[in-house]
């Protein structure tokens, strides 16, 4: 029970920095200059724009009945998170608009610098298990429904919308052309936090010196080698398979380990998305 307390607590001030740091993008770079942020947030930049509804209300009324719909489907176990890093969210917008001035500067600028801290922002909360609703929750039920169209795609299409919107209520293209840059470094930069910290490469070798080669890696890199006994199909003869995960960096000392053990060896170097275990992120 103490654990999960101070986990609790622990993700919580990771939801408060991320959704922080997204809302600062949104006041700072985004709105500031005539491009939208996709999403729930988005369409409530636009509405404050037009009838001048504070964005960080429409996010919350917005999201409300979205929340409902999820806890009704899925439960509480799984809207718990999101439900929080909702309410964090808008909040921190209400805050970031009273309290941070809007910058305005080169529109090309402002959609880099603003979609790279949109991105860190929401991949800040959802490494830590959150989403921050909206359209998220909507793609997922729609997804439910006609399992034939992905939830990304779902998500692209309401982003496609936001963004022609965009265009009409600021009255010119630019603004559309440069939210798609934004959406799309934010995207980037979330797939970054989410997954390219823990991205590695995949050695599998077909060699009959496994034990030279597994004592080189334990020795030099110290990372864990699985074995297998195989047979080759062609020839019929008996071989070890080797399977190692090592960081990026490390493959080029893995691929010099195995051709000075065994130079006839076969290898398939692939990339990994993400890596879970000891030596890497923990599966926790």
């Amino acid at each position: 029970m103490k654990y999960k307390v101070k986990l609790g607590i622990k993700d919580f001030l990771w939801y408060a920095l991320g959704c922080g740091i997204y809302a600062a993008a949104v006041r700072l770079f985004v709105t500031a200059n005539e491009i939208t942020p996709g999403g729930f947030t988005g369409f409530a930049a636009l509405v404050e724009e037009t009838l001048g509804i504070p964005l960080g209300l429409t996010v919350l009324l917005l999201n409300l009945p979205v929340l409902w719909l999820g806890f009704r489907h899925y439960g509480m176990g799984f809207i718990a998170k999101t439900a929080v890093a909702t309410l964090l969210l808008s909040g921190t917008l209400t805050l970031a608009e009273i309290l941070l001035p809007q910058v305005r500067v080169n529109h090309g600028l402002a959609a880099v610098f603003g979609g790279l801290l949109m991105g860190f922002g929401l991949g800040t909360v959802m490494l830590h298990g959150a989403t921050t609703g909206g359209v998220d929750i909507i793609a997922k039920l729609l997804n439910g429904r006609y399992p034939h169209i992905t939830v990304g795609r779902l998500i692209l299409y309401t982003d496609a919308v936001i963004v022609a919107l965009a265009a009409v209520v600021y009255g010119n293209i630019e603004s559309a052309l440069y939210s798609i840059v934004a959406l799309y470094v934010s995207g980037r930069v979330t797939d970054l936090i989410l997954y390219g910290a823990d991205r590695g490469k995949i050695v599998l070798a077909v060699t009959r010196h496994p034990d030279e080669i597994c004592n080189s890696v334990h020795t030099k890199l110290r990372r864990g080698v699985t074995k297998a006994r195989v047979t080759g199909s062609y020839s019929g003869r008996d071989y070890t398979l080797l399977l190692c995960t090592v960081r990026r960096y490390e493959i080029a000392e893995v691929h010099r380990i195995i051709s000075a053990c065994d130079p006839n060896a076969f290898m398939v170097i692939g990339d990994v998305s993400e890596v879970l275990g000891e030596g890497f992120k923990s599966v926790l």
